[in-house]
């Protein structure tokens, strides 16, 4: 199995031998065990860190990993993602000292149900607010670097596949963009299609 780790402007894969993951169950129960006890991330402790937060705590312990070239461990907590998040195919590590906005990426979106017309054309069933604005969050990737041009991505809905940006000279360009992208797709995903 390959999780695709992201930091900062760096795309790496990194290998897990399927064996491992049953080998170390030991020792991500251990790393359970630690975290039920709450954990620093960054400023903020959390009490109870749920299965997202204890990932973006063991992509800090990659990310730390990564920096000093420890294989063993960052194969370790590679394996403790895809483990603890079945679909998962990816992690955006924040290097910001804010761990809480560590992303996990997906192959496949979740997509909204769809429901069929009677000619037998499927369409979107609408969701409410609150789930359009998280969906439309998962569909529209925040800005990020590209050499010297920011960009962010798109989930095409019928495809699954991100569809990049073109290249934007500011960072302030790209965020308006992204806003309008995302402000498309919430207008979908509730029905307010213009």
């Amino acid at each position: 199995m390959k999780l695709n780790v992201i930091v900062d402007e760096r795309a790496l894969a990194v290998d897990v031998p399927p064996h491992m993951l049953h080998e170390a169950e030991d020792f991500y129960r251990k790393m359970d065990s630690d975290m039920d006890h709450g954990w620093q991330m960054g400023p903020e402790f959390i009490e109870k860190p749920d299965k997202v937060q204890r990932c973006q705590i063991a992509a800090n312990k990659l990310l730390t990993s990564l920096s000093a070239a420890n294989e063993t461990m960052i194969t370790l907590m590679a394996g403790y993602i895809l483990k603890r998040v079945p679909g998962v195919t990816g992690v955006r590590i924040d290097t910001g000292g804010e761990m809480l906005h560590t992303e996990l990426l997906y192959e496949k979106p979740l997509s909204p149900p769809t429901t069929t017309l009677s000619q037998g054309t499927p369409r979107l069933q609408k969701l409410g607010k609150i789930e359009a604005m998280e969906q439309a969050g998962k569909d529209v990737t925040k800005v990020y670097q590209v050499g010297k041009s920011h960009r962010f991505a798109v989930r095409d809905l019928k495809t699954g596949e991100w569809l990049e940006s073109g290249p934007m000279q500011t960072e302030q360009e790209a965020y308006e963009k992204r806003m309008q992208a995302y402000k498309r797709r919430l207008d979908e995903l509730t029905g307010q299609k213009n």
